[in-house]
């Protein structure tokens, strides 16, 4: 009886947010978006998620774009949404940023980062956090301290690989020491590797329902998180010890305990390096997952991005690690970067909420509503890239993407969210292939297809064939 009666209370409560939804969209239909609210409660959800079965990247959103416009409404996740395939509108999203629009997560991945963590944080505390992180990722900390990590990890890690590899699992163990290194300065070990997989349970969780008790998964990644926690909180405790003995380190944690405009507590330290690690690790294993599966798959461009590392590396002895001159100098690397970023998507789209009734394109999206800009929906749209859905590197060297809008090629984002390790994702990566092109041949294991929802990945991991060259042992 009780289960009865707590299934109609939610029957119930949803109607009525239906009901009010409905009431709402039919006083300003001429004002909203076109599109479709679907089921009560269910809205267009259940669609909306068997359209990614498909191998189309973005089925939800082409169909409704064809049929309504490149913004519409509907109803996903319990919440009526606009969902936006228009540059400008995007772009006008990304930059009002907490005066017009808030960031908005589901609760699976608010609750799983915690409440102190960056992608959370709002107003002139985000700001400043914001500011630090960036100020840890420029290009002169990378040029003057990072690289030679970057390129030392990589090195270290490619060296352990067997003939048959998983190459996105071995990607993420790269980025997950890169970001221990950079948060930490821990090296890889015991410690750090048990920490990882506890982290691969947490990420797990992200897009679950954040119920424990109808959610082994989400379960398992609230009980991964508590580990992550301890782990980290007894680290940033005897940091904190040396640091009041005056033994410093130039670390982003060094810089959280040295901030001068206020103390902050374990709890808030903690949940920052928590949603920094999620930067670091799935992000950019993702992308040079996706780098190498297109390069496979586009013969001519592995050759050109072999020639060039190749060339590089004529100029050095097999021992030397790169330089900043050497990464400035991949010009067509870059290229590979830019267009596994446009067709990867690694960022499909951001989630935000209206603050107040916002006005776009002659229509008027409601307080409260949440909003998405589809960062994907405009990369893969035949209006702004030729042939858009193909891989093609060299649409970059037309003219270097200088006269693009800004507003078209947004991988990182944009305004005051912007990523700030985007320089630093663009160098690891370029690393990455480097000593991926000079040191290895390969080819794929079994076929392979990319997954777009809820996160861009490869459905199994993309399994390879490596042959070491003769040359590599020693680089």
């Amino acid at each position: 009886m009780e289960i009865t009666a707590t299934a109609l209370s939610l029957i119930t409560a949803a109607a009525v947010i239906m009901i009010f939804s409905f009431r709402r969209l039919s006083r300003g239909r001429r004002r909203l978006p076109p599109g479709n609210l679907g089921l009560p409660f269910i809205g267009e959800t259940l669609q909306l998620i068997a359209a990614y079965k498909t191998d189309n990247p973005e089925p939800f959103i082409d169909e409704r774009v064809g049929r309504y416009g490149s913004i519409f409404t509907t109803h996903v996740f319990g919440e009526p949404t606009v969902f936006s395939a228009d540059p400008e509108v995007n772009r006008f999203m990304l930059l009002n940023e907490g005066k017009l629009f808030d960031c908005s997560y589901p609760g699976s991945i608010s609750n799983l980062l915690g409440r102190h963590s960056l992608l959370l944080m709002k107003g002139s505390l985000h700001k400043k956090m914001h500011s630090l992180v960036m100020s840890f990722a420029n290009s002169a900390i990378i040029r003057d301290h990072l690289l030679l990590d970057i390129d030392r990890l990589v090195r270290l890690n490619m060296k352990s690989w067997s003939d048959r590899i998983l190459l996105m699992e071995e990607a993420k163990k790269i980025t997950f020491e890169l970001t221990m290194k950079q948060l930490l300065s821990l090296d890889p070990c015991e410690w750090t590797e048990g920490l990882r997989k506890e982290y691969v349970l947490v990420i797990e969780g992200f897009f679950t329902l954040p119920f424990p008790i109808f959610s082994t998964t989400y379960r398992r990644a609230i009980q991964a998180r508590t580990k992550v926690a301890d782990a980290l909180g007894l680290v940033v405790r005897q940091r904190r010890k040396e640091h009041e003995e005056g033994e410093k380190k130039s670390d982003m944690l060094g810089a959280l305990l040295s901030s001068e405009e206020g103390a902050f507590s374990d709890e808030q330290i903690v949940d920052f390096l928590v949603s920094l690690l999620v930067a670091g690790y799935e992000t950019t294993s993702t992308l040079m997952t996706l780098a190498v599966k297109f390069l496979t798959e586009t013969p001519a461009a592995l050759a050109q991005l072999k020639e060039e590392h190749e060339a590089i590396r004529a100029k050095k002895s097999s021992a030397d690690a790169l330089e900043w001159s050497d990464y400035k100098s991949m010009p067509f690397t870059q290229c590979v970067i830019n267009e596994t970023l446009r067709v990867g998507n690694i960022i499909g789209g951001i989630f935000r909420r209206t603050m107040e009734d916002v006005n776009v394109k002659g229509y008027t999206i409601p307080k409260g509503w949440k909003v998405f800009a589809s960062l994907r929906a405009v990369h893969l749209d035949q209006h702004h890239f030729e042939d858009a859905r193909a891989f093609n590197p060299w649409r970059w060297q037309k003219k270097s993407g200088a006269a693009m809008p800004g507003n078209v090629f947004t991988p990182f984002g944009g305004g005051p969210r912007l990523c700030p390790g985007y320089e630093l994702a663009r160098v690891s990566l370029s690393v990455f292939l480097h000593r991926m092109v000079t040191n290895f041949s390969w080819g794929t294991a079994e076929d392979d297809k990319l997954v777009f929802f809820p996160t861009t990945r490869t459905q199994k991991r993309y399994p390879i064939v490596l042959q070491r060259r003769q040359s590599s042992e020693s680089n």
